[in-house]
């Protein structure tokens, strides 16, 4: 004789529901941070590459130093 016992369970509050408000925040701070205007220069500077720049007279520390104003802190 062959037995099958089968429980049913309510699906329990998981954790995901729970973090779900904290990372759209995440993802919300992020994509502010990256469609400012110095993360933008940043990113076109990290493209480049440092003979290009040498090229130009100038130095990815320097270049930095400009993007970032009185906040650059290297």
């Amino acid at each position: 004789m062959t037995m099958i016992a089968s429980v049913d369970r309510k699906p329990s509050f998981s954790a995901a529901a729970l973090l779900a408000p904290f990372r759209a925040l995440g993802r919300f701070m992020i994509a502010l941070s990256e469609a400012s205007p110095q993360m933008r220069a940043l990113n076109g500077l990290s493209q480049r590459s440092d003979e290009e720049l040498a090229a130009k007279g100038l130095t990815r520390e320097g270049e930095v130093r400009r993007i970032l104003g009185g906040s650059a802190a290297l």
